[in-house]
């Protein structure tokens, strides 16, 4: 129970749901630091922790409260990855504007990348940041050595635009206890609601206004997200990982990516959700093992 418990917190941070776990630049337990990168048009927090010679980058999903504040709970949730790789996890621009795109996001987070000397990096993106990894990986090829992309797609479907639709709808009426409510269960399967529903839900409560604003930017950003037909744009090896229980992006999501690049799919069964990051014990495994094979 504890373990699941840990998981969850680990890596809420993908989903944008964890508390704030962390106020200080140093996190206590691990060598996880918050930090900015400021280029000429774009400021940008990021978490680094470990200390290998790669890089891992992370870019997580479609956020309410930043994933900033939850450092040492990312640094304990990948130390797997700690001794191999020095480990970056980007968040949002500062000061988003309305019309603000996915591929926007992925050009903001390429310039903070270059302007820390990143490239040939391996990527993960969870969710919108799968979305972010995509246009990554097609815009920017030096900068991406492998490509990790976690329940996400490569153009809306129905199911994905109504849950966004849902959620942009409770942002706008700012109705905290829907949006948290619709949040939790749409990411997540049955076992981790029945154990820690009430306790996601309450544990995030305090939406600023400054919160629902940057969330409808960000969430509004998805319903015009489309790279499908430049995806034989991709050269990189490519790891797809979903969930046949998928309620947001749906299963068929990760195979239409997987079908398009001929790469690697591996999905989950249905006891999880959206959040299989999150859930499946032996999912980070995955993503290490993918990273260290021979696959060029």
């Amino acid at each position: 129970m504890k373990r699941m418990l840990a998981l969850l917190l680990a890596g809420l941070m993908l989903a944008g749901l964890t508390p704030c776990l962390a106020e200080e630049n140093q996190t206590e337990g691990t060598n996880a630091m918050v930090k900015t990168v400021s280029t000429s048009d774009v400021t940008m927090d990021y978490v680094v922790f470990g200390s290998g010679e790669k890089v891992f980058v992370i870019l997580p999903g479609l956020s309410i409260h930043s994933v900033m504040g939850s450092a040492e709970a990312i640094a304990a949730a990948y130390q797997s990855f700690a001794e191999e790789y020095t480990v970056y996890v980007f968040d949002r621009a500062k000061n988003l504007k309305e019309g603000y795109t996915v591929r926007d996001m992925a050009e903001d987070t390429a310039k903070a990348m270059e302007a820390l000397h990143i490239e040939g990096a391996d990527v993960f993106g969870a969710s919108q940041g799968g979305m972010m990894a995509q246009y990554l990986a097609i815009d920017h090829p030096a900068l991406v050595h492998k490509l990790i992309l976690g329940s996400t797609l490569a153009k809306p479907n129905d199911t994905f635009l109504q849950v966004v639709d849902t959620w942009i709808s409770l942002a706008e009426a700012r109705d905290e206890e829907g949006l948290l409510a619709s949040f939790v269960d749409e990411i997540y399967g049955k076992a981790a609601l029945e154990a820690y529903r009430d306790y996601l839900i309450t544990s995030n409560r305090g939406i600023t206004e400054e919160e629902y604003q940057r969330f409808i930017i960000l969430a509004s950003a998805c319903k015009t997200f489309d790279c499908y037909d430049a995806l034989s744009s991709i050269r990189c090896p490519v790891l797809v990982l979903g969930s046949e229980g998928d309620q947001v992006v749906t299963a068929e999501g990760s195979r239409e990516i997987a079908q398009a690049l001929n790469c690697t799919l591996y999905l989950y069964d249905a006891q999880y959700g959206h959040g299989v990051y999150d859930e499946a014990p032996d999912y980070k495994q995955q993503c290490l093992d993918f990273l260290q094979s021979d696959e060029q």
